[in-house]
Order: structure tokens, then C-alpha cells, then sequence
């Protein structure tokens, strides 16, 4: 077993999910959790994950020195190794704050880095960084950056990297993780796939004889957990599609055909479009949009759930990265609500299903796949629950939401011309309600600026953003400004994650 110490990173389960996949037994643990029941668990290694903190907060998270007693090695990841070596007498200093992609420098590739290229690209998402290293650690690597990127004490069996080795797009990410389970702790690798009928029973006994009803919109995760439910327990699970013109034009058609033709099951559509607009009239925070859409939708939900005999469940497709992101862990750091995870009403009249809750998106996408759906739906691109609103920057308007979804149609329209629709994870234009000058028929033009985001990712921890070609590019922009009225001009993001999220809001 390894034990993971949570000090509040958005990607610390991500290092148990990775470990896991290797075949390695993992249990995550606060670290203020007793050393004699850490003792207890016998582990064979020990990882510390990152985390928002600086080390030299009043309240930044600690650890007790008894951990360096146990005889198991010891990985520090970014805020880890930072802790690491301040408890070892080394010193951490602010102001060389790297965030996104670094180029890897190795010099020893002795057990962390075996079998690593002389360089490769790493993921970092840190504030401060080890100035001075403890004694009788050494360094492994560097980046431009960060002189000790990476560090040892071979003796001690301690190691710590400032870079985030459980993201994918560290590019030998899971390599390191790998030579720490085996070369260094010795553990047998057994990778171990996903077990579907485990799933499908859980659904059984948590529902009983209870009906299930589904917030669906027609995206993968609502999808792939309609079929694991549908397996579970049939015609006792009632979908439902709330109308509430905030989705992508033909949303509600295409989930009708979905689950005509893949459930055999008709979904309950409840029309609300002038409800939500009614309700986000006035509302320029992001925060406010999503709690108010969240709370709508359960509103909704319970209401119409009323109407059916038997209905003790609402189903939802949450994931593990809508968790994190609504401050997932006590530790963690709350980036934004999601509507269906922090900004959900503290009381529910039903119990809330989340079956994928502890998977990612590309977990989520293997699950469908081994449910029987098919590709079409498994790779379509994710949408955010709140939709369109958390792309116009602002008050939500009639006018404005129809701007976005033209908008959006001509993304998607070009991006599939042009045969980049499915190499791409996810593409949308932003309302940003910036105005800006331009020339149109020889006369001045005061109009807004519309932002464009399309990146590639497999799991929504991290992104970089799409390197479409340039007259791809130019194609949207030229259609977007000429078509759709009160647009300047249309600037492409080039963020990647961190330090953006993937939406704006």
C-alpha cells in the first residue's frame, strides 16, 4: 500500500487514481491522521500531494517529523516537497511561480527518472519554490525556472518534485509514479481495469426498490450514467430534460433520439426556458448564476418528481473534477460551484445517485464504452451544466444568449469542415462584454469582443490550448464578426490550465 497525504491539491486523488491504475493499493489520509494508525497500515511508500497553501501560513497544513521514522520512501509532490523541505531544514522562498508547461533538465537517472529522456515537458502549478535544499538531499533536475525541480536523499530513501507527475500532460508523468511504486517501494504492478457489474450492483442495493429519476442533458457523463442506472434497475429509472435554453441548438432533439433509440425509454422534457431567464434577469457573478441555476434545477427535479409514484433517487452525471473544483477536499481550495456539486441547496426532499462521482472524464468515457454506447455520444465534447450562461460574461439576456449560441454553431460548423471537430476536447466562443472599435462599411463600430477557447485534454485537470491552423482561425472569426450583429472582433485564448479553468466563469 501507499498513502497519499492530502494537503489540499485539486489533483490529489488524481495521484490515487494514477497509482491505482498501475495496479498499486492506495488510501488517501488527512495529515493530521494519527501516526499510530498510519503505523498500523504498514505502508510501503508514502506520497505527499500538493496543495494551495504556502508553508509559511498560520494555518497551512503540516505533518508530524514522525512520518520520517516510518522505514518507507517518502515522494513530495510541488507543496509536498516544499514541506518536506522546510521540515528538514531546508527553506522555501516566493517569487519563482511557474504555472502550465516547463521544460525538465535530468541529470540522474539513477531510480526516479529511469528510463526518462534527457529532457521532457512537466506540468507546474506552484507560488513558491525550495531555495535552499535540506541536508543531505541532492538535486535530479531543473527547469529554467526552478533549480531544485527535483531532489533526493538516497540515503533517507526522501524525494521531491516541484512539477505535478499525476497530470497527463506531464509528459512521463506516469513513469515516475511508476518507478516510485516499484523500483523504489518495491511494490508488483498489477494494472486492474474497471469493473462494471461491481458498479451495476452498487446502483442495485443503494436503490432497492425505489424508481430513479435522471437529470440528463445528452453529454457524456449524464449519458454514461443513465446506461449504468438503466442496467441496474430498468424501467424504474425516469429520465428527465429540463428545457431551459440555456444548451446548444437541437439539445433537447438530440436527447429524445438518444434515448429512443439507445434506452427504449422516453425522457420527460419540462419546458423552462423563460423561467431561467426570468430568474438569472440582473445577475452579473458567475457564482450567483451557477447557485441559481443549480438551485432551479432542483426545484425543478423535486417537483416533477412528485408526480411519480415510488421516486426516492435523482440520478446526476457528476464527476470527479466537478467535485474538486467546488472544493472537494477540506483542504482544498474552491475554484468554482458546479451546479450540481457546490451549488446544490443544502436540503434535498431526495437522495441524490452519483455513480461516477469518483471517475474522470476519460474513466467515464472507457465506462460508456464497456456499457455498450456508442462513440457518437461517448466523444462529444463536454458542456457545462449552466451552458450558455457561464460563457456570456454578465447579464444573461435573450439578445445576448442568442448571440452566444449563434456563435457556437459557427465554432462547431467550421471546426468540423475543416475535420479538427474530433481532435479537439472541447471549443466554445465567450460573450466577453468587452466593446472594442472597429471599421464596418467605412463607418466606426462600437461592438463587443467575443473570445474564443478550444483545448486538448483527457481528464479536465489540465489543458493546453488547440493549435488550430491559422486560416482555420480566420474562418471563425470572419463568420462570427460578419454574421452575428454588435461584434468588433473575436480574440483567440491561448491560456493553458492551470492557471485558467477551462471555462471563463
Amino acid at each position: 500500500m501507499i498513502l497519499v497525504f492530502d494537503f489540499g491539491s485539486q489533483t490529489c486523488h488524481l495521484i490515487g487514481r494514477r497509482l491505482r491504475d498501475l495496479g498499486v493499493e492506495v488510501k488517501i489520509l488527512d495529515p493530521g491522521t494519527n501516526i499510530k494508525k498510519i503505523k498500523k497500515l504498514k505502508p510501503k511508500g508514502v506520497i505527499f500531494s500538493g496543495g494551495p497553501a504556502s508553508v509559511y501560513e498560520k494555518k497551512a497544513p503540516s505533518i508530524g517529523k514522525e512520518i520520517f521514522g516510518l522505514k518507507a520512501p517518502i515522494l513530495g509532490i510541488c507543496y509536498g516537497w516544499q514541506l518536506m523541505a522546510k521540515l528538514l531544514g531546508g527553506k522555501v522562498g516566493s517569487g519563482k511561480k511557474e504555472y502550465g508547461p516547463t521544460n525538465l533538465r535530468i541529470k540522474d537517472f539513477h531510480n526516479l527518472f529511469y528510463g526518462f529522456p534527457d529532457q521532457c515537458q512537466v506540468w507546474h502549478s506552484h507560488g513558491d519554490t525550495v531555495v535552499k535544499i535540506p541536508p543531505g538531499f541532492k538535486s535530479l533536475a531543473k527547469t529554467d525556472r526552478v533549480r531544485y525541480a527535483a531532489v533526493c536523499s538516497a540515503q533517507k530513501r526522501l524525494f521531491g518534485v516541484q512539477f505535478h507527475p499525476e497530470v497527463s500532460h506531464t509528459e512521463e508523468g506516469t513513469l515516475l509514479l511508476k518507478n516510485f511504486s516499484s523500483r523504489i517501494c518495491g511494490l508488483p504492478l498489477k494494472p486492474k481495469s474497471i469493473n462494471i457489474p461491481q458498479l451495476v450492483e452498487k446502483v442495485r442495493e443503494k436503490v432497492g426498490s425505489y424508481k430513479v429519476v435522471g437529470a440528463v442533458s445528452g453529454g457524456v457523463d449524464s449519458t454514461t450514467t443513465a446506461a449504468l442506472i438503466a442496467r441496474a434497475i430498468g424501467k424504474k429509472f425516469i429520465p428527465i430534460y429540463i428545457e431551459n435554453g440555456l444548451m446548444r441548438e437541437g439539445a433537447k432533439k438530440e436527447v429524445k433520439q438518444i434515448f429512443n433509440k439507445e434506452f427504449r425509454i422516453k425522457p420527460t422534457i419540462i419546458e423552462a426556458k423563460n423561467f431561467f431567464l426570468k430568474n438569472l434577469k440582473g445577475i452579473l457573478d458567475p457564482e450567483k448564476k451557477r447557485q441559481i441555476i443549480g438551485k432551479l434545477y432542483i426545484d425543478l427535479f423535486e417537483k416533477e418528481a412528485k408526480k411519480i409514484k415510488g421516486v426516492k433517487f435523482l440520478a446526476q452525471g457528476t464527476i470527479y473534477s466537478d467535485v474538486i473544483e467546488s472544493k472537494g477536499t477540506r483542504k482544498a481550495s474552491k475554484i468554482k460551484s458546479h451546479h450540481n456539486v457546490g451549488a446544490l441547496p443544502k436540503r434535498l426532499d431526495l437522495k441524490l445517485i452519483e455513480p461516477l462521482r469518483f471517475f474522470y472524464k476519460d474513466e467515464v468515457r472507457e465506462i460508456g464504452r464497456k456499457l455498450g454506447l456508442p462513440d457518437r455520444l461517448l466523444y462529444k465534447q463536454p458542456f457545462p451544466g449552466p451552458g450558455q450562461a457561464i460563457r456570456i460574461i454578465g447579464e444573461v439576456t435573450k439578445k445576448r444568449l442568442r448571440k452566444q449560441q449563434q456563435a457556437d454553431q459557427i465554432v462547431l460548423e467550421e471546426l468540423k469542415k475543416a475535420s479538427w471537430l474530433k481532435k479537439v476536447f472541447q471549443s466554445f466562443p465567450v460573450m466577453t462584454g468587452v466593446k472594442s472599435t472597429a471599421v464596418k462599411g467605412d463607418h466606426r463600430f462600437y461592438g463587443e469582443v467575443v473570445g474564443l477557447r478550444i483545448y486538448d485534454s483527457s481528464d479536465i485537470m489540465t489543458a493546453s490550448w488547440s493549435k488550430l491552423p491559422y486560416g482555420l482561425l480566420q474562418k471563425i472569426s470572419l463568420r462570427i464578426v460578419n454574421e452575428i450583429p454588435g461584434i468588433s472582433r473575436v480574440v483567440y485564448d491561448i491560456t493553458t490550465k492551470p492557471p485558467a479553468t477551462m471555462e471563463w466563469e
